[in-house]
């Protein structure tokens, strides 16, 4: 999944860049694992801060001359996975990588590259084939808005978008859908909009839509679930996990297994040994408590930063949860 990250050379600025490297603590020789590649944002910065070592995973085929970028400027310490942070754990070991040292870096949701390119069916703001693929493989949201049920296609509105007006826009699109099939980014934006009022902050009434359904045809939770899984595989002790989010469906997911990997949900105390009763050792120690957030000057500067929140904590000795419960 790529997020939402872009190099500066191409017009874009990281979200919260200054924040991620500090919660990173780039140092020499260590390996960092950027899961969410797109532009190489991220991972130009870890290169730059320290004598760093870096691995950029993503799945989206797009991203491979900004990787080949990165490597000519870095040789010998930057290398490209083709594929998916949910799998990174497997990626690195065919690499012949070994464990993480530095850290890893998450930056979720969909990535200015991919929005600003209308071909890619992303975003609305320009009529385009109604696709929204990170990989380009696999079924689009045409696929998904013309063939799905209207109760399934009402839940995902509902669940992924959190669209008040999930059964409005559910029926509008089966209704349209008869008359003929919905092809277009802007034909789904119009049909939305007929029916979903404007809210007071003037964002517009396909947004949400758009949202559930480039979550849905991408799986980006079940993606972010089992990448904080793969973190944890990988990561040695001392090194140091950073997620930035963009809405709250992904921030409490990431909230939740921070809490439960910290020992918030799985025994009384922290300190406690651990036994049957008590549940597995701690694997991560919180560094943020409470998320952080973008300056105003920031959101000012780049607005699709409003939104972005950051959780990092650090790696412990413990075994992975995984690995104890197979063990």
């Amino acid at each position: 999944m790529t997020g939402a990250i872009s190099s500066r050379r191409d017009g874009h600025v990281p979200v919260l860049l200054p924040e991620v490297l500090d919660h990173l603590a780039p140092r020499d020789g260590a390996l960092y694992c950027d899961g969410t590649f797109g532009a190489g944002g991220y991972s130009a910065a870890l290169l730059d801060a320290a004598r760093t070592r870096v691995v950029g995973i993503d799945r989206d085929p797009d991203v491979q001359v900004h990787a080949d970028r990165l490597g000519q400027r870095f040789p010998g310490r930057f290398t490209f996975l083709r594929g998916r942070y949910g799998s990174m754990d497997e990626a690195l070991a065919e690499a012949g990588l070994e464990g993480v040292d530095g850290g890893v870096v998450l930056d979720l949701g969909v990535s200015s590259m991919q929005i600003d390119i209308p071909e890619r069916g992303f975003s609305f703001s320009q009529d385009a084939a109604l696709d929204m693929r990170m990989e380009r493989s696999g079924p689009t949201a045409a696929d998904i808005v013309n063939e799905f049920s209207e109760a399934d296609l009402g839940a995902i509105i509902r669940d992924l978008g959190e669209e008040r007006f999930w059964r409005r826009v559910a029926r509008a699109v089966a209704a349209a859908r008869r008359e003929a099939p919905i092809e277009s980014t802007g034909q789904l934006a119009a049909i939305v909009r007929r029916v979903v009022p404007t809210a007071k902050d003037r964002i517009d009434p396909a947004t949400r839509t758009f949202q559930a359904l480039r979550m849905f045809v991408n799986d980006e939770l079940g993606e972010l679930e089992r990448g904080l899984d793969a973190a944890e595989r990988i990561m040695a002790d001392g090194a140091r996990l950073v997620v930035v989010s963009f809405h709250s469906l992904e921030d409490r997911v990431v909230k939740v297994f921070l809490r439960q990997r910290s020992g918030g949900g799985a025994r009384p105390s922290r300190h406690q040994p651990e036994t049957a009763e008590t549940g597995p050792q701690a694997t991560f120690t919180l560094i943020t408590r409470k998320p952080v957030v973008p300056g105003e000057a920031e959101c000012q500067a780049n607005p699709r930063a409003r939104s972005a929140k950051l959780r990092a904590a650090v790696r412990t000795a413990a075994p992975a949860w995984a690995e104890r419960a197979a063990a």
